[in-house]
């Protein structure tokens, strides 16, 4: 699982793809409900991207 920002969803999902060579799953989370940092840069993430 990748948590990411906006800036960076492309790369969380090329991220997923290359490890696993699987379609990601990518859901949105609730910012609010959550203080994860985005593993590219120190912004809020704002999605998961998973490989299930």
């Amino acid at each position: 699982m990748v948590y990411c920002c906006e800036e960076h969803v492309e790369l969380g999902l090329d991220v997923i793809v290359d490890e696993y060579e699987t379609f990601p799953v990518l859901t949105k989370i609730d910012v609010d409900n959550l203080s994860t940092s985005c593993e590219f840069c120190q912004n809020t993430a704002v999605y998961l991207v998973a490989n299930k």
